[in-house]
């Protein structure tokens, strides 16, 4: 399944950062979530690259397990968002 993400700017930072999030009251689940993505969450290993860019790893508010369990379960449910969904929108403006 081909999913989409957000534009990204040719370094690959989210359209929406500059020296902090534009959007940050309203932005995506995605980000909301974020570092507590299962890839970051792998292995020490992906959470230390990760960490390597984010000035907030290891350094931010600390959470809970059930906390950080609850940012997974809430981003599980947010629907993937694929070409499909938004050829059917610009086709029929509904998306399906």
């Amino acid at each position: 399944m081909e999913s989409l993400s957000l534009k990204e700017k040719s370094n690959k930072d989210c359209v929406f950062w500059d020296r902090g999030c534009s959007v940050y009251e309203v932005r995506p689940m995605q980000c909301s979530a974020f570092p507590f993505w299962e890839s970051i969450l792998a292995s020490s290993g992906s959470w230390e690259i990760a960490a390597a860019s984010c000035p907030g790893m290891n350094n931010g508010e600390l959470h809970t397990e059930n906390e950080i369990e609850q940012y997974i379960k809430l981003r599980s449910t947010e629907p993937i968002i694929t070409k499909k969904h938004v050829e059917n929108f610009m086709f029929t403006g509904v998306s399906k």
